[in-house]
């Protein structure tokens, strides 16, 4: 069964190499956040749904892990083939239904592939022969094997490379892959992965995508006894729930969740600097970006300059629709974000601070907004905001500094500036977070980097050798040469 004119018609789940109805005629409309209009409506996939998904999944994993390392490299290829000949579809795609502008939508699409094309460069540690420690005439064979089925639930605001990340790996090492995209985003975030599955050519059941409400399938995706790795990116809050599901079935969390990123800018830096890596951190895809900067900490001599020089930037982008090449800034994704996001300012506002600029509403657009005057306790810098606020909370010390940073449930991305490189690494070192970026803004993530958080902000890392380790088992197998002279123990 082929997908029908799949640029604009996304109707069914994809299930064994086949395009099929859900098990119910229920559907989930899918709008574009800058226009209301809706683009699409896709399946509300059922857990039985999941079922049948984790089963051919099951169904196809050995064949797939059967075949050589180069064969499976062929079809990865052949994906990565496949996405550069539709990058202006995606792209496209990305910028309508997820509000990306169009640097952010390319640069995904860019990322998506090099998720593939560092897969291709995976390879599991060669077979280790040890010899035995008790025993004469043996040895040990420790060998890499594939995990198996994974299971992959991915967000709505890089949905497109929060997905390829896991699903690349997984596949070049010989998992099958079952994958359960955003509400938001489940074009981007699954069914486009299947259709250029499809395309390439894989096997029925490599691949499979079930788009749904998390509410009615998500804790049926997470525990699924059939899952091997669980690869979850989103909430703190829904990452625990995850990890349990998960946890229930023994399968592999790999978890990245929330945060609270400190950026914090020393009295030494160059603030012009300082305030555009600010900037583009904290209003990066309207701050809808877990590495974001949640929170600028300033050292009080420099503190009015990079707040004049932050507040210039942000009234500099140009708002619309992300459609438009020179749109800088988009949608936020749905009403209830911008509700959110709106409490979250006028309870700072409230609390004491300045609104120095932004803070206005129009439709699900939301001006960049800069606070003055904050204390790491306001709720625009204790909580993860998801959102283009940027509050700035100034500092005395390097020691005051380091302990504002650190003072959150969070630990995934932070960044430090500082003319001093060696003084800007002392603070990084101090700061507790998986990923920190010096003289730089912290929306980082290169294939060859380990990528992840500390804390409550997940389990395990992605990209290259590291994510290797989640996606493959290690397996003992022991060979004895001659017979042996056996006693009961």
């Amino acid at each position: 069964m082929s997908q029908p004119d799949s640029q604009t018609a996304w109707d069914r789940l994809y299930i064994d190499g086949e395009w099929r109805d859900a098990g119910t005629s229920e559907t989930i409309p899918v709008t574009n956040p800058a226009t209301g209009d809706e683009i699409a409506a896709v399946p509300a996939g059922t857990e039985g749904d999941v079922n049948d998904a984790y089963q051919a999944a099951e169904a196809a994993q050995s064949d797939w892990a059967a075949l050589s390392r180069e064969e499976r490299n062929e079809y990865v290829q052949a994906m990565i083939g496949v996405m550069q000949e539709r990058l202006d579809e995606i792209v496209e795609l990305l910028a309508t239904e997820s509000g990306s502008v169009q640097a952010k939508a390319t640069a995904e699409a860019n990322f998506a592939m090099a998720d593939f094309q560092s897969a291709l460069e995976m390879v599991p540690p060669e077979e280790e022969v040890r010899d035995s420690m008790y025993h004469e005439d043996k040895d040990h064979h420790i060998v890499r094997e594939p995990a198996g089925v994974v299971g992959i639930i991915s967000p709505w605001n890089f949905p497109l490379h929060l997905t390829t990340r896991a699903l690349g790996p997984a596949l070049a090492l010989g998992n099958t892959v079952v994958i359960k995209p955003a509400t938001d985003t489940p074009i981007t975030g699954g069914l486009l992965l299947a259709d250029i599955a499809e395309e390439a050519g894989l096997p029925d059941g490599v691949v499979n995508v079930v788009t749904g409400h998390g509410s009615d399938i998500g804790d049926r995706m997470a525990g699924h006894p059939t899952a091997r790795v669980m690869s979850f990116t989103g909430s703190t809050a829904v990452g625990r729930s995850v990890a349990s599901q998960a946890g229930d079935a023994l399968a592999l969390p790999a978890l990245e969740l929330g945060g609270n990123g400190p950026f914090v800018v020393t009295e030494d830096a160059d603030i012009e600097a300082a305030a555009k890596a600010g900037s583009v951190g904290a209003f990066g895809h309207q701050g809808q970006v877990c590495i974001s900067i949640n929170r600028h900490l300033v050292h009080e001599d420099v503190y009015d300059e990079y707040v004049e020089k932050l507040v210039e930037h942000a009234e500099s982008l140009t708002i619309g629709n992300p459609l438009d090449e020179d749109v800088e800034f988009g949608p936020i994704i749905n009403e209830s974000q911008v509700e959110q996001l709106t409490s979250f300012i006028e309870q700072t506002v409230d609390a004491g601070a300045t609104l120095e600029t932004g803070g206005e509403v129009e439709d699900l657009f939301l001006e960049p907004t800069v606070l003055s005057e904050c204390t790491n306790d306001m709720s625009a810098a204790c909580n993860e905001h998801f959102g283009p606020v940027a509050p700035v909370i100034p500092f005395e010390s390097d020691e005051e500094a380091v302990e504002l940073a650190n003072d959150t449930e969070y630990g995934l991305a932070a960044g430090v500036y500082s003319s001093d490189v060696e003084h800007g690494r002392s603070i990084a070192d101090q700061i507790d977070a998986g990923m920190v970026h010096v003289n730089d803004h912290p929306i980082q993530d290169e294939p060859n980097a380990p990528f992840g958080g500390m804390k409550n902000s997940g389990l395990g890392r992605y990209n290259g050798e590291w994510i290797m380790d989640e996606l493959t088992e290690t397996k003992w197998i022991s060979v004895q040469h001659e017979e042996r002279d056996y006693q009961l123990l």
